[in-house]
């Protein structure tokens, strides 16, 4: 037992537990104790110790005897304050927490630095894929200068579910609530916030320069149809929530979360359900894709646990602790506003089936320098009304807008149904 590292567990959820049970196989590894916000609470943990659990979680940040403590309870308080306390009193930290990483990660990794400490977060970008692992270690003689990422099952689910069956966003998001694969209150997955949180930290560790959360644009699914997904499927798209990161010679980025068209022929367009995915574009490597579970309790704790046996495998051996996973970066990325970005837009218009309509949106189009890659109009519906589909070739994103603007003011034009990205 004297040879056992000693760790302490915040929270003991569905994370929390699936690193309890995957800890006891470990011989030289003990849990001394486990904060849990009601003590009176069921588990389904066998043999599980009563006399270690506590619902005070400064209790474990200031046993003496705990050498690592992993947070598994999420948000910004108090997990921000357990791990800097936690930090103060010598303890190396591995978390799960992306929104506290996209939040307040640039400080949490200075205090870790300035008390010699180092911190582990494996969990908290894709649950079961390893990514900062291999990105600060096999992949680090590469320049990555592109990511392109699907890190949010719930709406992985949702918007699966809407191409297979056709179904609307809402009847999908009712069938996913009651699953279990969506919250109560879906916003942080809906609208990107999730995928914004992980995309911030995943490409702050990629492009080695420091991303603010707040220049992270960030546009959610709830305004995607059933004509979107089979408008799509038509042309040879899926139509999926991207997390994008990209990083030019001049080492600007573009860091965004949105719905955008993926082409068939590439990997993120059958990644689906619940199923995570991440794409890495760098030199020499070229392109790799990984992909797997990207929550759940043994998924996410199979990254977490490695954490913790990479901290333990050097404990005792050095005075500075595994020096290349350490945050150490110096400069801030200069970010590209969306409406500076140039893509390539799938638009689709409900419009009168009068002479001259499509000829307005060519004239708006060629008024804003955008050319049109196709133009599709469906089938005549009540009242002589048309569904127009466009793809446009690659133009500014303000330009685009002004296009839209236009369209809302046109008389012959009754809506502007939507405006996806298309990867470009």
């Amino acid at each position: 037992m004297e040879n056992k590292v000693k760790i302490g567990l915040i929270g003991l959820g569905t994370v929390g537990s699936g690193v309890y049970k995957t800890l006891q196989n470990i011989d030289n590894a003990e849990i001394v104790k486990i904060a849990v916000h009601n003590k009176n609470k069921k588990r389904n943990i066998e043999n599980l110790d009563e006399n270690i659990i506590t619902d005070n979680a400064y209790e474990v940040v200031n046993d003496p005897e705990i050498q690592i403590v992993a947070e598994l309870i999420g948000g910004v308080e108090p997990a921000f304050d357990l791990i800097k306390t936690a930090i103060k009193n010598g303890k190396h930290i591995v978390t799960a927490n992306k929104e506290l990483l996209a939040k307040h990660g640039e400080e949490l990794f200075d205090y870790a630095q300035k008390y010699n400490r180092v911190i582990l977060y494996e969990a908290a970008i894709a649950g079961g894929i390893p990514l900062i692992m291999p990105i600060k270690t096999i992949l680090a003689g590469n320049k990555i200068n592109k990511i392109m990422a699907i890190l949010n099952g719930t709406t992985n689910y949702i918007l699966t579910k809407m191409d297979v069956l056709g179904s609307s966003y809402n009847d999908v998001l009712a069938e996913a609530q009651d699953l279990g694969y969506a919250e109560t209150n879906p916003t942080g997955d809906v609208e990107g916030y999730d995928a914004a949180y992980k995309i911030t930290t995943l490409a702050t560790i990629a492009f080695n320069k420091k991303i603010k959360l707040e220049n992270v644009y960030r546009e959610g699914i709830t305004k995607i149809r059933p004509q979107d997904m089979l408008s799509a499927n038509e042309m040879g798209y899926k139509i999926k929530l991207i997390a994008m990161a990209e990083i030019n010679k001049n080492g600007e980025a573009d860091v965004r979360v949105h719905p955008m068209l993926i082409q068939k022929s590439q990997p993120l367009a059958h990644i689906d359900y619940v199923t995570n995915a991440v794409t890495l574009c760098g030199e020499p490597v070229g392109e790799i894709t990984l992909s797997g579970p990207g929550a759940g309790e043994f998924p996410t704790a199979s990254s977490v646990v490695g954490d913790i046996l990479a901290i333990m495998s050097e404990i005792g051996k050095s005075d500075y602790i595994l020096p290349m996973m350490r945050c150490n970066h110096s400069t801030n990325a200069k970010m590209i506003d969306i409406s500076e970005t140039e893509n390539r837009y799938y638009i689709s218009i409900s419009a009168n089936n009068n002479l001259g309509v499509i000829g307005h949106l060519g004239k708006a189009c060629e008024e804003n320098n955008i050319s049109l890659a196709s133009i599709v109009q469906k089938e005549i519906g009540k009242n002589h009304c048309a569904e127009i589909t466009v793809i446009t070739e690659r133009c500014k994103e303000k330009n685009m807008q002004n296009v839209i603007n236009i369209l809302k003011n046109d008389s012959s034009i009754l809506n502007v149904n939507s405006l996806i990205r298309v990867q470009r």
